[in-house]
């Protein structure tokens, strides 16, 4: 009996990481087949997004913003954030902004974490993870939108929903393993692609239908190329490509240049940047940094090792 209870064991280990490994393998974006809705920037706000059998396991917005919540609820508790009113409104009213324009379908929210990585993720139910040290780095107004855009866009795909989804089924089958699996989905590197169960995948369907968003929200979408240059360098994190979280930039950036070409019709006046952007980095670079304090949760990239 305890032989038969140990391969058991071990079986729903090997399972659960499989679960995880063969989206992780199955990560070329040319593998994706567009619908023609998927295409159509016109049907944006009118169209599922959600191909397959993973939609309806999802669940209603309602179950996704209170799962949200507690995960907010406790990040908040433990993590310095930014509450000034000036920075939060304008971030705010920038997302209400990409979200009228998306397929998300659900209010955003934005929270700023006072720590100077550079990094931004989103949580279940539409809340985007911002760092300070992000915000500080960006040059224009279109390149912040390109960073809400792409959390937006994840949002509208519900990766975080069904990253925790999986994360709750794993930590069932192998309690030791998965249960401190978060359900974040970041911009810079994460602590292992087997904990964040993440994958090149999500990060190009991100890609598709963000930068789909920043161009119906008015934004130049070179701005989003820009975005994508600045945040993820080409080589971090990318020495075993097979288990990278993120595809190499260079293929990124290549399939958005097409999708630019292909689907996104040539517009005579586009935004790149306001004056309310500058006030508001002017406000930020003014705000006093918080000191660093031990046993805090930060969202901050690993180390390359």
């Amino acid at each position: 009996m305890r032989t038969h209870s140990g391969t058991s064991r071990t079986s729903l280990a090997v399972f659960a990481t499989v679960l995880i490994l063969v989206p992780l393998l199955c990560s070329q974006a040319d593998a994706v087949r567009r619908s023609k809705s998927d295409r159509d920037i016109n049907a944006i706000g009118h169209r599922n997004i959600v191909h397959g059998d993973e939609r309806k396991f999802i669940g209603s917005p309602e179950k996704e913003k209170r799962l949200g919540a507690q995960f907010f609820s406790a990040f908040e508790r433990s993590a310095k954030l930014i509450t000034d009113s000036s920075i939060n409104n304008y971030l705010s009213e920038l997302a209400q902004k990409i979200e009228r324009n998306s397929d998300a379908g659900m209010p955003i929210t934005v929270v700023v974490v006072d720590d100077n990585a550079v990094n931004a993720c989103t949580s279940p139910g539409g809340y985007q993870y911002i760092t300070r040290g992000l915000l500080a780095h960006t040059e224009s107004e279109g390149e912040l939108a390109a960073v809400l855009a792409h959390g937006i866009a994840e949002t509208a795909l519900h990766v975080p929903t069904r990253q925790a989804l999986r994360h709750a089924l794993l930590s069932i089958a192998v309690p030791t393993a998965f249960s401190t699996a978060s359900a974040f989905t970041c911009t810079s590197l994460s602590s292992s692609p087997l904990a964040s169960g993440a994958s090149p995948s999500h990060e190009f369907d991100a890609d598709y239908f963000g930068i789909q968003y920043l161009y119906q929200s008015g934004y130049d979408p070179q701005c989003y190329l820009r975005f994508v240059q600045w945040v993820w360098p080409s080589a971090p994190g990318s020495k075993n490509v097979a288990l990278s979280l993120f595809p190499p930039t260079d293929e990124r950036l290549k399939t958005l240049r097409k999708e630019i070409t292909d689907i996104l019709p040539q517009r005579g006046k586009t935004t790149g940047s306001t004056s309310a952007f500058e006030e508001f980095q002017h406000h930020l670079h003014d705000l006093p940094s918080a000191p660093p304090e031990p046993d805090k949760p930060v969202l901050r990239p690993a180390s390359d090792e």
